[in-house]
Parts: C-alpha cells; structure tokens; sequence
C-alpha cells in the first residue's frame, strides 16, 4: 500500500510539469483591486482638492464654508438618485432637468391653491412625474427605443405642461419650511447640519441598502449586467425599466421642491445645470453603464466634482473655464472606466 508520503515524492511522469506556487499580488495590484470596489482615487482627490482651496482661500475650511459646500453636494446629489438607477440598467435620463422644474414650479406656483394643502399638490405633482417616467420606461423598452430620445422629449412634455397649468408663471417663492430645508444655516433637530444635508446622508444608506441587499436591488443590478440572462432567470426586465424611470422622475419631481426653496427664483433653466452635474457624478464615481458601479460611487463622484467647482469659482474662474474642465475630466474618466471594463471582459 502507498502512503501519502510517497505520492508527495514520487517523480513526475515523463511530459508532465508543476503548477507554478500561487504568487502574492503585489501592491499595485491590491490598489486596483480596491479601486474597483471603492472610488479611492476619487476620494484621495477630493481630499486633495480641500487642501488645495484651503492653502489658496483662508477661511475656505471654516464651519460656515464647509456646511455651504454640503448643501451643494446634498442638492447634486438628490438629484443624481435617479440618473445612478437609470445608468445601471444601461439607460440614461435627459428628462431629470424637466421633472425638477416641475417639483419647483408647484411648490412656489401652487402653494397657496383655495382648499388645496401643498402636500397634496406634490404627491399629485410626484404621482404624474412617475406615471411618465414609467411611460418613458414602457416605451424605451418595448419598442427598442433609445432613452436619450425618449426621455428629452418627455423632459419637454413636463416643462410645458407646467407652464401651460401655471399660466407662464414660477410663484413668487418657495415657502419658509421650503427655503429652511437648504438654508445653510439651518440645523436639524440640534444638529448643526441642514435638513437637506441629513436628508441626503439618509438617502445614501437607503439607496445602498436597497441596491445591494434587497431582492428588487438585486434583479436591478441583474438587468443591466446582463438582459439576456436576466430574462432567462424569469426576471422580468420590462418591469424593472417602468420602475426605475418612475422612480428617477419621482425622485426629480421632488429634487425640484428643495432647489426651489435654495434657489428662490424659479425658471425653465433651473434643473439644466444638475441634468449636466448628475450625468458627471455618475461617471466621475466610477459606475459604468450597465454597472459595475452603485450610489456610494456616485456620492463620492459629487464630493469630487462640488468640491472642485466651488474652489474654481472662489479663485476667480468663468462658468466656461468649468464646463471645459469637466468635460475633460468626464473623457477622461470614461476613457480610463471603458479601457479597464474591456480588459475585464477579457480575462
């Protein structure tokens, strides 16, 4: 009888080689393996950021100055809930810019209707906004239409019709409670952060728990990895694109009650700039269309990209000198996602 022992120590058959000893990955691969968990690049940059805005603008670490730029990240980042969904299921979301002109059109325009309570004319205004956006789900995905025509013209479809109900008008202003939701100032239960900024902080949780531990999350994130084998597990990803549209239009509707109420002064125009800072937040975060990617990612992406505005505008630069450099730094980041994500699906 042959003992193990033996067998360790008997010799090769002719022809035949060892498996070469597994190798320890050395560091540049670990930090790529947690780049792909985690944005730590775009983290170590935001910190960088703040250290650059501090050494050029004294003060620009101050309580004050820090709880305002929260308050920015907070509204970019409400409204960039949707467009992380729309995004993961290979989709994108030109009609949030529409949908928040119409939360904010109602708040100020609609506030003080005869026998009408505001919070009843925002659930109406909600409920339509996500009865379209689960039109504009319906329609992308049974007829193969691509998203960014769909959705610009219900985008349209909403800024008119608001303006049709409203007579033209965008109200005189948002109410107080409204105004104190972003009010920089403004604490939250004793806390010296703005309800908008402890808001947005639960939104992150419920958003990250809802992707990745719930059974809905999950045929989510499935969808758009892969429709094909999506459908094949009985997941039915008609149903998924309704919901996620729905929900992103919703979510728009109410982003337009909060910039009302920080903005003050309500036009057509206001949603045009967070359409854009949305879109780059979720790019600049790392999640890719179709995933991998979540909303941790994307908060990080408006950390980085509020940060950098707000340093830029403080040293002087023109409107037109930030939208050059966030384009670029969107290229650059699709560029460097699409290239890793292709040697991915080689291996």
């Amino acid at each position: 009888m042959t003992t193990q022992g033996a067998l360790d120590t008997a010799p090769l058959a002719p022809g035949s080689t060892a498996s070469p000893p597994p190798q320890d990955p050395s560091a540049a691969q670990r930090l790529l393996s947690l780049q792909r968990r985690f944005p730590l690049v775009q983290l170590l940059l935001t910190v960088a950021v703040l250290g650059w805005g501090a050494a050029a603008m004294p003060g620009f670490l101050a309580p004050t100055s820090l709880r305002s730029v929260l308050v920015l990240c907070a509204l970019t980042g409400l409204a960039s809930i949707g467009q992380t969904l729309v995004v993961l299921i290979r989709g994108i979301d030109l009609s949030l810019a529409g949908f928040i002109v119409a939360g904010a059109v109602t708040v100020t325009q609609f506030g003080d209707v005869p026998g009408v309570p505001l919070p009843v004319m925002l659930a109406v205004a909600v409920a339509c906004g996500g009865a379209m956006g689960g039109l504009v789900g319906y329609l992308c995905h049974r007829f193969t239409v691509h998203p960014i025509i769909v959705t610009l013209a219900a985008g349209s479809i909403a800024v008119g019709v608001t303006a049709v109900l409203s007579g033209g008008g965008t109200g005189a202003g948002a109410p107080g409670w409204v105004t104190r939701l972003s009010a920089p100032m403004s604490s939250t239960f004793g806390i010296p952060l703005p309800p908008v900024v402890v808001i947005w902080a639960l939104a992150v949780a419920a958003v990250s728990v809802l992707l990745h531990r719930t059974r809905p999350g999950r045929r989510l994130l499935a969808t758009g990895a892969s429709p094909v084998a999506a459908d094949l597990a009985h997941i039915s990803t008609r149903k998924v694109w309704i919901t996620v549209y729905a929900v992103s239009a919703a979510l728009a509707v109410l982003a337009g009650v909060v910039l009302a109420g920080f903005a003050g002064n309500v036009d057509n125009r206001l949603g045009n700039p967070y359409l854009f800072q949305s879109i780059a937040a979720v790019v600049l975060g790392g999640t890719a269309f179709g995933g991998p990617g979540s909303y941790t990612r994307t908060t990080v992406g408006v950390l980085l990209l509020t940060t950098v505005s707000t340093v830029l505008v403080g040293l002087g630069f023109q409107e037109a000198d930030q939208q050059i450099l966030n384009g670029i730094v969107i290229l650059a980041a699709m560029a460097v996602y699409g290239r890793e994500r292709r040697l991915r699906d080689q291996v």
